[in-house]
This record gives structure tokens, sequence and C-alpha cells, in this order.
């Protein structure tokens, strides 16, 4: 009996800890399944590294509902300190398609940064028309998300 109680003890504590790890958002793009945050791509790397960058498992931190991967303790620290530096603007969704009223999730593949914020964007030819004219976009995109992010869920 007493095997029965610790076994079972162990597997709520075990459940409680997956259950944490996979909470995620709609507020940024995270994956569903994996609860990562731009598919485990590294943040701080696009500014420090200038590249897209995936994060390893020994270098993780949660953030806005998120699980967020880096490539080493540093990039990890720097980002939670300041993640509102570090986190894709609009949580990663594509400002081009926020400025047309539609929540398209941004590719971690697809970025710029622009005036020290990260950007990502869901198609090549978004990314490329936005880096045209960035004032454009985020006009309508900064107008439009705040409504936008009230609809999805926390």
């Amino acid at each position: 009996m007493a095997i029965f109680g610790l076994l079972a003890g162990l597997l709520v504590t075990f459940t409680a800890d997956l259950a944490a790890h996979a909470q995620t958002t709609e507020r940024v793009v995270v994956n569903r399944y994996s609860g990562l945050a731009i598919e485990g791509f590294d943040p701080v790397a696009y500014f420090t590294d200038q590249l897209a960058a995936q994060g390893l498992p020994d270098f993780e931190a949660s953030e806005a509902g998120a699980v967020w991967r880096f490539r080493n303790e540093g990039n990890r620290a720097s980002f939670v300190s300041h993640p509102e530096v570090y986190a894709p603007r609009f949580g990663g969704y594509d400002p081009v398609d926020l400025g047309r009223g539609v929540t398209y999730a941004g590719n971690p593949r697809f970025w710029l940064v622009v005036d020290r914020r990260l950007y990502l964007f869901g198609r090549e030819d978004s990314r490329d028309a936005f880096a045209a004219n960035p004032a454009r976009f985020l006009k309508d995109a900064t107008a439009r998300w705040p409504g936008l992010e009230q609809g999805l869920a926390q």
C-alpha cells in the first residue's frame, strides 16, 4: 500500500511538472505541442549574432506563458532581465498581416530588427515589403494590435 501511494504521488508530481512546461498562450507565437516560443529559436541571437539560431534545451526560461530557448546562459540571462527588449514585437505575429487585421504567426526564419525591435514575418515577401517601408506597416499594425491581442487567449 505504501509503494502504491508513493507511485501515485510521483505520478501527480510528474504530471504537474509536465503541465506547467506545456502551458501556452496565443499572445505570443508558441508551438501548441511543445510550448516553445518562436519554434525554439533564440530571440537574443537576432541581436547579438544577427542570425536566426536554434536555442538549446539546457538554456530555457518561461515568460509570457511560453518556454523560450537560448544558445547560452548569457543570452538567457539577458532575456530574463529584459524580455520587453528581446521578445519579438507583437508577440511574433507578422506586422504586415496585423495591419490588415489578421493574426498570422511569424516564422522565425523570416525576421528583421528595426529600431532595436525584433519582427517576425509569415512570408518572405511580407518581410521584404516591410523592410522597404517599416513606418507604413508599423502605423497600421500598432493601431490594430491592441484589439487583435485582446481576441487572443492568454
